[in-house]
């Protein structure tokens, strides 16, 4: 570290300080930022070698002299302000008065009730006739909070507030923003820490991309998120902040509420979260509005002519911050302010109850609209608002500022009335004990609804009942995928991006596809995209790319219609969520396709995958090279054998894995019509493969198998006495073919093969139909779709997949006869296919053996025939298995 240099001239010194004092009085804090940044670059430019300092001193951004004029009814909006406060504790404790096991939080919406307040009094705007509405990423832990509100306005009704967390019998609230179990009221779901913040990222980013393809009009919207500063420690949340800057994302507004602790103690005991969190933030590109201290600090910092008060606020450590919230005035004035002389006779002549009444800068409403403003003017980057607050503010020794105030949810009646007569409750000692809710006077109410009014109407809300519904082309529009290849060889993987390609140019649906690539796309064989349709960059394409005299040359422009994300899985995957729910938050239904390497799909982002599960997305996900053995040389970490048992695990995640084109387009097709005709909120995931074979052609009548799971794409018409049936999806189908002709070739066993498109989908109608018949048992009882299509076919079934055994398994209690599964199970390894699918048993010769073998069991096959087999298949009942190797 440099030791300060000594100074050689003080007069000079203090010339130059005078300087820029005088700036600062005549023409404004913002010209002496600039003469000085032109003298540091200047400085640099010449060899000086000056530290850089990404914070400021800790003190409000915002002087008193630029505060802006609060313009609603100050004392009206803060006796409000103190019944939502009462309401939304009264939400969590009468519900654990019945039971302990319904929980929720008090401390979270305590500490930023005024941040709420003020955004919904003043910023935040309902999607009307004359404006798009703005986004809002609410913090999970407030809900009481905003469900008072609701409740106070007279939304959600008394009865509803009193089933908080308790939906099973309907009616009733959920813990978090859920979209899915509340439709019409939350846009998004938050409470997975860090993915709130990453999708509001993308979900501002996309917004500019609707605005810049003309597909919106984005006007002044906004995209306001609240997070914690203990939230701040995901990965995820500062993952993309650099994206933000770089893209000039101007309608984002992170709010991030410093009540300097996390869920069991403090945040930065031993440092300083607003500090780090504004380096953070201002290295990256953002502004940062700092807004700490509340107006009662305005008088004592502008006495404080020995600076030592700043100092002391400067040096002082958030675990002392906290300690000091969670005791009182006397407390204060002796281990803060009596630190130094000159501190402790700044408040000599105050009383404990006046230095405990100083605020925090997020508790200060005016101070707040200031930030929020200012935030909602800025210009050419987004901006973070880093607002210090008391964690369980008003609570008193219920939890204000304590590490166990997260886990409060029953406060005592002592406790109760100290809040009350705190926050001036209109509740008497008798009904105290009760913690009632309560309502507001005709006056009150008139003032939430005009403010309310005056910004477009009811918000949180959701708004997708009234999302048009888009033209799907026909299956016929894909007639070239429906035809055979002749002796000609392709992909899964070159099919789909075929079906992607007359997707774009068709004129009803064309400009609502959105394609998304993490950074594969000549992998994909999507490079003729960059030329056609152009990549997203909001500032064009200012560089000539070094393959310009080439077709398919790398073309960025503002109106590109690909996303491609770099290597960034999470980000694709936001950018995905962004465009699956634009028919909710924009009302305009676009149509993505984010495609990438499967096993950095659900394995990597499966929380987003959750989340967007949750959001009601609307799309495509394709897992490309997918496989345990297909993607044969990558090895280990890229074989994916289990992303479909992944995908099971999302409820409303449908899922295939085809093998051949037909397959593809048929499935794609039913998914454009199931999400953007007859609006299910689904989405569809499937896997394509990189191997190359002959296609054949679509069998007649084949499309209801396709979409249902299962179809018998080859039938013997003369099976023998040796008879099997032999099922398999994705390239492992084209062995199952394989070994169907080895058998007839070398003992006469005829096969049909069955293509399994969805063991997934297969499974859930196996599960649909198992508790149909258990809840109904005297009714007549039904078949699953397997078993109806299964049954009379003649001699055992044997599975094989690229994927692990339990893809196949989870349909054996509907397989109306002996059934033999084989899979991939374990790590996989670099090789060549042949070499993998004999590793792994999902090869030709250990299909047609455990054929062999199924049918000795009964008794089809002789002794001498099975021996023959496993000679003729190099079987090795001793080779090691392939899931312990």
């Amino acid at each position: 570290m440099t030791d300060t240099p000594e100074d050689i001239d003080p007069i000079e010194s203090q010339e130059w300080q005078d300087a820029i004092e005088d700036v600062i009085q005549r023409d404004g804090a913002n010209r002496a930022h600039f003469l000085l940044d032109k003298a540091v670059q200047q400085a640099r430019a010449n060899g000086a070698t000056l530290p850089f300092s990404a914070t400021t001193p800790y003190l409000n951004t915002i002087p008193p002299d630029d505060e802006f004029d609060f313009p609603g009814d100050y004392e009206m909006e803060g006796r409000i302000r103190a019944i939502t406060r009462w309401n939304a504790m009264a939400t969590v404790v009468r519900r654990n008065k019945e039971s302990s096991e319904y929980g929720g939080h008090i401390a979270s919406f305590a500490s930023s009730a005024a941040l709420y307040d003020v955004g919904l009094n003043h910023f935040w705007r309902s999607k009307s006739a004359i404006h798009g509405g703005d986004l809002v990423f609410f913090q999970g832990h407030v809900v009481p909070g905003i469900y008072a509100r609701s409740f106070m306005e007279g939304r959600i009704s008394q009865e509803t507030l009193e089933k908080f967390r308790s939906e099973v019998d309907g009616g009733g609230l959920s813990s978090y923003p859920h979209p899915w179990l509340m439709p019409d009221y939350w846009q998004f779901p938050t409470v997975s820490m860090g993915l709130g913040p990453l999708m509001a990222i993308y979900q501002a980013r996309f917004m500019k991309y609707l605005h810049n393809r003309g597909l919106i009009d984005a006007a002044d919207r906004k995209v306001w998120v609240f997070l914690g500063d203990g939230e701040m420690d995901e990965p995820e949340s500062l993952g993309a902040i650099s994206l933000a800057a770089r893209e000039k994302l101007d309608n984002l507004i992170f709010v991030i509420n410093c009540n300097l602790q996390r869920l069991d103690g403090p945040v930065r005991g031993n440092g300083k979260i607003v500090q780090e969190l504004e380096g953070e933030f201002r290295g990256a590109g953002w502004d940062v509005i700092k807004l700490l201290w509340g107006r009662g600090w305005d008088d004592l910092l502008e006495k404080d002519t020995s600076g030592m008060l700043r100092k002391l606020m400067d040096e002082t450590v958030d675990g002392d911050y906290q300690t000091y919230k969670s005791k009182d005035g006397g407390f204060i004035r002796e281990h803060f302010f009596g630190r130094y002389p000159e501190t402790a006779a700044l408040v000599e002549d105050w009383s404990d109850e006046e230095i405990w009444n100083l605020r925090r800068g997020g508790h200060d409403t005016r101070k707040v609209y200031t930030a929020f403003k200012r935030a909602s003017e800025s210009k050419g980057q987004p901006t973070c608002l880093l607002v210090k607050t008391v964690k369980g503010y008003g609570m008193g020794t219920a939890g204000e500022g304590q590490n166990t105030t997260h886990q409060q949810k029953k406060m005592h009646e002592d406790q109760l009335r100290a809040m009350r007569d705190r926050f001036q409750i209109p509740v008497s000692d008798e009904d105290l004990p009760k913690a009632p809710f309560v309502t507001l006077n005709n006056a009150q109410k008139a003032y939430l609804a005009e403010r309310r009014k005056e910004l477009g109407g009811e918000f949180p809300k959701r708004h997708w009942r009234d999302a048009p519904k888009l033209e799907i082309p026909a299956l016929e529009k894909f007639k070239g995928q429906l035809e055979s290849t002749g002796d000609r060889e392709i992909s899964t993987t070159m099919a789909f991006v075929r079906i992607l390609t007359t997707l774009l140019r068709d004129k009803a649906v064309g400009k609502h596809v959105v394609p998304i690539v993490p950074d594969e796309s000549r992998t994909f064989g999507m490079e003729g995209l960059f030329r056609s349709v152009g990549i997203y960059n909001p500032l064009g394409q200012k560089y000539t790319p070094e393959d310009k005299d080439q077709m398919m040359y790398y073309k960025e422009s503002e109106s590109g219609q690909v996303l491609q994300e770099g290597i960034n899985e999470a980000g694709a995957m936001a950018d995905w969520i962004a465009a699956a729910t634009s028919y909710s938050t924009h009302g305009v239904p676009m149509i993505p396709f984010f495609i990438y390497y499967s096993m950095f799909g659900f394995q990597r982002i499966g929380d987003l995958a959750w989340a967007a599960g949750d959001s009601r997305a609307r799309g495509f996900m394709l897992g490309g090279t997918a496989g345990r053995t297909t993607l044969n040389g990558e090895g280990l970490q890229h074989e994916d054998g289990h992303s479909h048992i992944l995908a099971s695990t999302i409820p409303n995640c449908i899922s295939y894995d085809p093998t051949f084109s037909y397959e593809v387009a048929v499935i794609v097709q039913h998914g454009l019509k199931r999400m953007y005709q007859d609006q299910e909120d689904v989405y569809f995931y499937l896997t394509l493969m990189n191997e190359n074979y002959q296609h054949p052609e679509m069998p007649m009548g084949a499309e209801e198998g396709i979409i249902r799971g299962l179809y018998r794409m080859r039938k013997t018409s003369r099976p023998g006495k040796k008879h099997v049936n032999l099922m398999g999806s994705g390239t492992i189908l084209v062995q199952a073919i394989k070994a169907a002709e080895m058998l007839k070739e070398d003992f006469g066993v005829t096969a049909d093969i069955w293509s399994a498109t969805s063991f997934n989908e297969l499974a859930r109608d196996c599960q649909d139909t198992a508790r149909w018949n258990r809840l109904n048992p005297l009714a007549e009882p039904r078949t699953s779709y397997l078993y109806q299509t299964l049954q009379g076919a003649k001699g055992p079934f044997i599975a094989a997949t690229d994927y692990m055994k339990n893809f196949a398994e989870q349909v054996r209690s509907c397989v109306p006869g002996r059934y033999t599964v084989l899979g991939t199970d374990g790590y996989g390894r670099s090789d060549s296919r042949v070499n993998l699918r004999r590793f792994f048993e999902v090869d030709a010769n250990h299909i047609a053996a455990a054929a062999m073998v199924d049918l000795h069991r009964e008794g089809a096959v002789s002794d001498k025939d099975l021996k023959a087999a496993l000679v003729k298949y190099d079987i090795d009942g001793d080779k090691p298995n392939p899931r312990l190797v």
